[in-house]
């Protein structure tokens, strides 16, 4: 951790830059962009660019001696080399973000030594701003959040890719499972505020994707591993993770059982 002055500073910074990229999101957001495809099929539009312009150039600035990693920067891989690392997904939810659906956010986290230390996810189109500090709680709208407690499985309050939620054996009673949240890293931070009692990730995701709502979800009393409970591990030379699944404790360890139990594959 920075020491307690480094610490404040960066928690505050973080706050503000989220906030001034959230309203640059939204002012493009519903305007015609140019709009192209990285790698296979990952949407990518100046919106994100022009957002992750912003992030990197009030980040870096004020911390010049941090790593950066952001989806849409090309990996420097000195940031290997350093405790504190910026971790950046500038518009998380891009196909939402273009569909003009409200379901997309900015995510940031500051990881120190491979775990985040603080993290911030906004979702200005429904002015949803979740925060947290490592030992200091979490945050919607500045009001404290708890992880929905139990164990028992809900599939309307479930969210995530369909063939892996339907693998805890509760289909079949007629429920529907809660619609889904266009960016990971808004899904992940509902289970920190107890809207939704379970998330999880199908397999495709990244530090920028997680590493914010990680956080968030630890902080307000839950977790957030493999599906073998293994904790993750952020700014290593591979920033790719599998599948995953976020809960409140009594939860997550059900689950966490089911599928060692029942393995996939």
């Amino acid at each position: 951790m920075p020491g307690a002055d480094a610490h404040a500073r960066d928690a505050a910074l973080l706050a503000d830059v989220v906030r001034e990229a959230g309203a640059l999101a939204l002012s493009l957001f519903r305007t015609d962009l140019k709009t192209w495809t990285k790698g296979q099929s990952s949407p990518v539009s100046e919106a994100d660019i022009a957002v992750n312009d912003l992030i990197a150039a009030r980040l870096r600035a004020a911390t010049p001696d941090y790593g950066w990693l952001s989806e849409e920067s090309a990996d420097d891989s000195a940031r290997l080399g350093r405790r504190f690392t910026w971790i950046v997904d500038p518009i998380d939810g891009t196909r939402a973000y273009l569909a003009r659906q409200n379901d997309w956010s900015v995510s940031i986290a500051l990881v120190a030594d491979g775990l985040p230390v603080l993290g911030a996810v906004f979702a200005p189109a429904s002015d949803e701003f979740f925060f947290a500090v490592r030992a200091g709680g979490a945050t919607r709208n500045d009001a404290p959040i708890a992880a929905a407690p139990g164990a028992d499985i809900h599939l309307p309050k479930i969210a995530g890719p369909k063939p892996l939620v339907e693998r805890l054996g509760h289909v079949g009673c007629g429920e529907a499972m809660h619609p889904r949240i266009g960016s990971l890293a808004l899904r992940l931070a509902r289970v920190g505020e107890g809207d939704i009692d379970a998330a999880f990730a199908g397999g495709s995701s990244h530090d920028w994707d997680l590493a914010a709502a990680d956080l968030i979800v630890h902080e307000a009393g839950g977790e957030m591993t493999t599906l073998a409970g293994e904790r993750l591990i952020y700014n290593q030379a591979d920033v790719r993770h599998g599948l995953l699944v976020a809960a409140g404790r009594a939860r997550h360890a059900h689950i966490v059982r089911h599928f060692r139990d029942n393995p996939i594959g």
